[in-house]
């Protein structure tokens, strides 16, 4: 039962709602709940003893239901023993709003909405009375509540009927949470379904109105997550967050600072993130240099962590003040172990998690050891040193339960496989290639451990063989091809996305942490969903399709040259032209034109209010990426002509490139100094934005001086084979996954945790594509060799081996074991990831009319055959 205090206390608020109960008593039984109407809105309701982040979510849920209805409910944070007759609760009664804790000392705030006999009762089980009352008076049932009792972030939503009997009101809506991030994340649950959008202040997403929502009828359970810590990393900030915060949003902080980091949490809990790594470039200020910054991560119920680069939470090209080669753990442990020292006895109060090892101060190799096995066992002291610090300054919880991850990047994946022991209960983070293909995963062995492993991942990269910073253009259907794989074979602990900036990484953002949350949420069976459900909610059902297609058309454009890697020529080599076909240069351009005309249809159909968020997130990228490509065409076409002695074309398509670079300008100045009234000033920065760093980045625009002799140019293919089907394999078989590669659709092997097939066995046990050859071939390609061409993504290898595998029968010829060796880092490997596309290059009999491509390992994937 409740305390007497608090059953008094509703009492008296049944005598003051009793009148306002009776007109709708007859309603109370109907189905689903309404929120808001025009004859009023429910008022929120929490209890001030529960945790810091639900009283914040509940104060935006009051401002996300004034966004869409106009009118901002009445909320309250109730103390213990708060008398519902005072005049703050008469006034809460009669559309006035007592802040919540921390908000402003208790005062109160205008209201717009008419109180209704309804209410919003927000509260975790154990910390809010309001939630435990109607557990204890069973109200809320047991089987109810069940699903929460020791989940992790999972919430309830559910309505109740005459929730205190007498209290007057009639009903209410029960948001619980499992733990203070589950109850948050079922706040802003209910936002989204009112129509809120998470990006509606990084993007700019208004809602549209609404007079009245009722949430429909029966109890829902979300949760819990598929991945335990889910969130990003803020990186490469130079060119967008953080001169945007130093020059427009936060220059009392020199940058980024308390006030960015506020927006970033919440966007992070409106995505049902719960973990950041924090900028960490030397242009901005280190996270913890400001304790305030820790301080609001506590506050938002957000986890800490660093990258893989920075250990014990340390932000080293701003924190270490020592010259660099003194950050040797060989030569100098001691002063090493100090500086790690300080940041776990100033930060262990707050939910962290602790990344183990150590490398260089940024992005480098670790100083001190000369060999691997040097290295290995450095790095094996290392994490008993690391460890004996968490058991020193958080001694009430055992070493092996304090979160502590360890990050297997760039060459400390090379010594993981070579035997570097990591202590069981600290997860294990594979990365991906910094392009978006994920190299190491689990083997049977290491499943079990239990610190598990996780995965970082890349939609923004700053390093060789080219970055890409402007523009985010990984397609989701890739991000889903190697994440769901990764969850398959339980990489399933900790998820980080390298996000750069964020914007304009908005949509695969989201689309990365919604797996997370679900990983069943989105299949292979309705992954070409997701674009049109996004841009139904952002933009509305009437335009929605359309949206979905200009978006569709600029991940497959891109996938194919990313705008950043529009030269075909690396830093420090000799241009040359592109190893586009023809065929592929007109091709480029038909698509090109296509999303210019669907975009020019757009515009006029986007709600006013949507015209922002429509620029952000859909007209700059795909202008952007079309205006790149052009230029970039342009320029080449400029350069070959003029090398045939052609000056005026030289001159007249030289000419059209600089006019195309100055409308990319015009567009970008636009984004800074127009969209949302200036609000994105210095964010948004052409690649490259300066000279720096200029060995990983592509050259600033000018036509290219190509050297001689210039390569021959590619010849268009003979022929496009037909697939005339697929035949599973004995527990495998192939399957096409839409949204990716050159033609949108790829073939990849299903289960993603089939085993190899021996090449002995394939005949009989392997997954099957069938081919079908024009009738015409040898004629078409007479007095040339014939090739097929078997065009893959440049996948990793599952087994970490470095290889990819397939088998070739051609008619009724014996099988042919393909295999491409993948060069990881090397020549090879860096023009497959800029192209993303490796290729096995087989004869053909001129006689050859069909072929098969059998799966022998589950890390190939098809692209398309020429």
């Amino acid at each position: 039962m409740p305390p007497a205090s608090f059953r008094h206390a509703l009492i008296a608020l049944a005598a003051l709602c009793l009148a306002a109960c009776v007109s709708r008593a007859a309603d109370s039984a109907r189905a689903g709940f309404t929120l808001f109407s025009p004859e009023g809105a429910a008022c929120i309701l929490f209890s001030d003893t529960d945790h810091k982040v639900v009283a914040t979510a509940a104060r935006d849920l009051a401002a996300d239901i004034g966004r869409v209805s106009g009118r901002e409910p009445a909320f309250a944070a109730l103390p213990a023993g708060f008398g519902f007759q005072s005049p703050d609760f008469h006034s809460l009664l009669h559309g006035r709003a007592v802040a919540p804790a921390g908000t402003g000392g208790g005062a109160l705030k205008d209201a717009r909405a008419p109180f209704s006999p309804s209410a919003v009762l927000i509260g975790t089980p154990g910390r809010s009375p309001l939630i435990d009352a109607l557990v204890s008076s069973g109200k809320l049932a047991a089987a109810d509540i069940a699903p929460l009792r020791g989940q992790w972030e999972t919430f309830l939503l559910t309505v109740v009927d005459d929730p205190f009997p007498g209290s007057g009101i009639a009903r209410a809506l029960i948001i619980a949470g499992s733990d203070r991030r589950g109850t948050a994340f079922g706040v802003y649950e209910l936002s989204q379904m009112i129509g809120v959008s998470p990006w509606h202040w990084w993007a700019d997403v208004a809602p549209s109105p609404k007079t009245e929502y009722t949430l429909p009828a029966g109890a829902r359970v979300f949760g819990p997550p598929s991945v335990k810590y889910r969130g990003i990393f803020i990186n490469d900030e130079d060119w967008g967050l953080q001169p945007w915060a130093a020059n427009t949003f936060e220059p009392e902080h020199g940058g980024i600072g308390p006030k960015t980091y506020a927006r970033v949490f919440e966007l992070l809990l409106r995505l049902k993130a719960n973990t950041l790594w924090p900028a960490m470039h030397q242009c901005s200020p280190a996270f913890n240099h400001n304790p305030a910054n820790a301080a609001l991560a506590a506050d938002y119920a957000i986890v800490m962590g660093t990258s893989h680069a920075e250990p014990m939470l340390r932000n080293n090209v701003t924190e270490w003040t020592a010259p660099a080669a003194d950050y040797n753990y060989t030569a100098n442990r001691d002063g090493v172990l100090r500086y790690w020292d300080e940041r776990v006895a100033t930060n262990a109060r707050y939910e962290n998690i602790y990344t183990l090892g150590m490398r260089g101060i940024h992005d480098s190799g670790m100083v001190g050891p000369k060999t691997d096995a040097e290295r290995i066992a450095a790095l094996e002291q290392i994490f008993a040193d690391q460890r004996a610090l968490l058991a020193k300054h958080i001694p009430d919880t055992a070493v092996e339960r304090i979160p502590q991850m360890f990050c297997a990047y760039k060459e400390v994946l090379g010594l993981y496989r070579q035997g570097l022991r990591v202590p069981d209960d600290v997860t294990i983070l594979f990365p991906d290639d910094n392009f978006g293909y994920i190299r190491n995963l689990p083997s049977a062995a290491e499943h079990g451990r239990p610190g598990g492993h996780g995965i970082y991942y890349h939609i923004s990269y700053l390093g060789r063989p080219l970055a890409y910073l402007w523009l985010c253009t990984t397609p989701p259907a890739l991000i889903w091809e190697e994440m769901h794989k990764a969850h398959a074979h339980g990489a399933d602990r900790i998820w980080i996305v390298n996000v750069g900036d964020i914007k304009p990484a908005e949509t695969c953002t989201e689309f990365f942490l919604q797996m997370a949350w679900d990983i069943r949420r989105w299949r292979r069976e309705n992954l070409d969903r997701f674009l049109p459900e996004w841009a139904a909610r952002e933009f509305g059902a009437d335009v929605a399709d359309d949206i979905a297609r200009v978006m569709a058309m600029y991940y497959q454009f891109n996938h194919e040259r990313k705008p950043e890697h529009l030269q075909w020529w690396l830093p420090r080599e000799k241009p040359r032209p592109s190893d586009l076909a023809p065929a592929d240069l007109e091709r480029r351009r038909a698509a090109a034109l296509t999303m210019q005309e669907l975009l020019a249809g757009l515009r006029h159909r986007v709600p006013p209010h949507k015209q922002d968020a429509f620029y952000q997130l859909v007209d700059y990228p795909v202008q952007g990426s079309i205006l790149a490509n052009n230029r970039y065409l342009a320029g080449e076409e400029a350069a070959l002509k003029g090398r045939g002695g052609d000056a005026a074309t030289l001159q007249k398509l030289g000419h059209l490139g600089d006019v195309l670079n100055l409308q990319l300008a015009r567009l970008t100045r636009r984004y800074n100094t127009r969209i949302a009234g200036g609000k994105w000033n210095h964010f948004m920065q052409l690649e490259p934005a300066d000279g720096d760093w200029k060995s990983m980045r592509i050259a600033p625009w000018r036509v290219p001086a190509f050297q001689t002799p210039l390569p021959p140019r590619p010849a268009d293919p003979v022929a496009v084979p037909r697939l005339a089907g697929t035949a599973p394999g004995a527990a495998s078989r192939w399957v096409p996954v839409n949204g990716l590669g050159r033609a949108g659709a790829v073939h990849a092997i299903e289960p993603v945790t089939a085993a190899a097939i021996p090449p002995a066995r394939a005949a009989t046990d392997a997954p099957a594509l069938l081919y079908d050859l024009p009738a015409d071939l040898e004629t078409r390609a007479a007095g040339a060799p014939l090739l097929v061409r078997i065009h893959l993504l440049p996948t990793h290898a599952i087994d970490g081996g470095g290889q990819l595998r397939l088998a070739l029968s051609i008619d009724a010829a014996p099988l042919r074991l393909l295999t491409l060796d993948m060069d990881d880092g090397g020549p090879a490997w860096s023009q497959g990831v800029l192209a993303n596309r490796r290729t096995f290059s087989v004869p053909l009999p001129a006689t050859a009319r069909t072929f098969r491509l059998h799966g022998i390992d589950a890390s190939v994937v098809v692209d398309h055959i020429t």
